[in-house]
């Protein structure tokens, strides 16, 4: 027969097994409860919400739900943070786009607002790829502009007419993961008016230079026939008239000349175009800026990336154009120039002419291909202009690449 205090150690032992059991069983419940929270949280879900009548886990449910709405309000709050700086960015006109970077890069877009598609011309943007389908050379940019570049510029052609980019970017971390912030601006508009303003600059120029000349010939000129007419009964100075003469050939000399270095802007002739080696081209060019080269203890290389690059062009004004790269970059102080040249994936003949001289200032990007703008006072501010203009009549073009302490590079793109 079992004993009273036998039948109270059993009453004890089957509460304490109850209470353990309980005990364990709430606690798998709540780590079940808490893992769940957890792994919905860190997937952004929130959309769940615990039992708060039932007695046994009504103060930790609560608990639960707490931290359910305190994320979910973090959550909407960043939401409105993240739709406040979009509609933002796509309120300025200037364009921007995020680039993935990894170890291989992808070229995959994160972000882009509706500037940078406007500007680009494109209705989405997922891939730099795609941008080879506007522009090759926006494309090329794109992957290999960088932070060290400062800024680069890129011309292309569409419905509009030529659009002309100015491109800087920055690297940074965003979401663990390693971004290149692209910034574009269409800065057409801006050069438009630089080269109306050139050509209005061009005409006060000629105006002033021209009036210099003529009036004092207008004004010699009917001095002399004053004295030729008051002295008909006179022995005339023959040497008073061959100065006077003399002074009006000369001026006359020198408006002529003024008036030929100007008109090369606007007569340049069509280009007479055959087949010819770009090697051989580059060759002639050492030959004629050799002496130049040699006193300013510079050196010219060329390096030739593609096998054989042919040119079908106008070889005398393609190397008018080399003469004057080179010759710029000897009065920038230059003592390397560094010619080279390939074969694109488009069959475009791509050629960079580099130098290491004083880099152009960054507030000059926009003026260096205006007529008539220089730096020099020797200068007469055609060279590039006129360079333009070449390679426009070849359906080609020429840029400004880069210009920093290290080098400044131009491209030339025949296509």
């Amino acid at each position: 027969m079992i004993s009273y205090e036998n039948v109270i150690l059993i009453i004890i032992a089957t509460v304490l097994i109850s209470a353990i059991i309980s005990g364990m069983y709430y606690a798998r419940r709540t780590h079940r409860k808490v893992s769940y929270i957890l792994d919905a949280l860190e997937d952004k879900e929130t959309n769940f919400r615990f039992d708060e009548n039932k007695l046994l886990y009504r103060k930790f449910n609560k608990t639960l739900n707490r931290i359910r709405l305190i994320f979910e309000k973090e959550k909407q709050e960043i939401n409105e943070q993240e739709r406040y700086y979009g509609q933002m960015l796509d309120r300025v006109k200037t364009g921007i786009v995020v680039v993935e970077l990894n170890d291989k890069f992808s070229g995959k877009v994160s972000y882009c607002n509706s500037a940078a598609l406007n500007i680009l011309g494109v209705a989405t943007l997922s891939n730099i790829r795609q941008l080879a389908n506007v522009s090759p050379e926006i494309q090329e940019c794109f992957e290999n502009i960088s932070e060290a570049n400062n800024e680069m510029r890129v011309s292309f052609y569409n419905e509009k007419g030529q659009t002309t980019l100015s491109v800087s970017s920055s690297e940074t971390s965003l979401q663990g993961k390693n971004v290149k912030i692209i910034v574009i601006n269409d800065i057409s508009n801006e050069m438009s008016r630089n080269e109306e303003m050139s050509w209005n600059k061009l005409i006060r120029v000629l105006t002033h230079e021209i009036m210099n000349t003529v009036t004092p010939i207008a004004s010699l000129s009917h001095t002399l026939s004053m004295d030729i007419t008051s002295s008909e009964n006179k022995p005339v100075n023959r040497e008073e008239l061959k100065l006077g003469l003399d002074t009006i050939s000369e001026s006359a000399r020198g408006l002529i000349k003024f008036v030929d270095t100007y008109r090369s802007l606007t007569r340049v002739s069509t280009p007479v175009k055959k087949a010819f080696y770009l090697k051989e081209l580059i060759d002639r060019v050492t030959q004629l800026t050799r002496e130049q080269i040699n006193a300013s203890g510079a050196t010219l290389s060329y390096i030739e990336k593609s096998d054989d690059i042919l040119l079908y062009a106008d070889e005398d004004q393609i190397s008018q154009i080399f003469i004057n790269l080179v010759k710029n970059a000897l009065q920038a102080k230059a003592s390397k120039i560094e010619i080279t040249a390939e074969i694109d994936f488009t069959e475009s003949v791509v050629i960079n002419v580099s130098n290491n001289g004083t880099p152009i200032n960054k507030e000059n990007y926009e003026d260096i291909f205006v007529p008539f703008y220089t730096t020099k006072q020797e200068g007469t501010g055609v060279g590039l202009s006129l360079s333009r203009q070449i390679m426009r009549l070849h359906n080609g073009s020429i840029s400004l690449v880069c210009s920093n302490e290290k080098n400044t590079v131009f491209k030339l793109q025949f296509k």
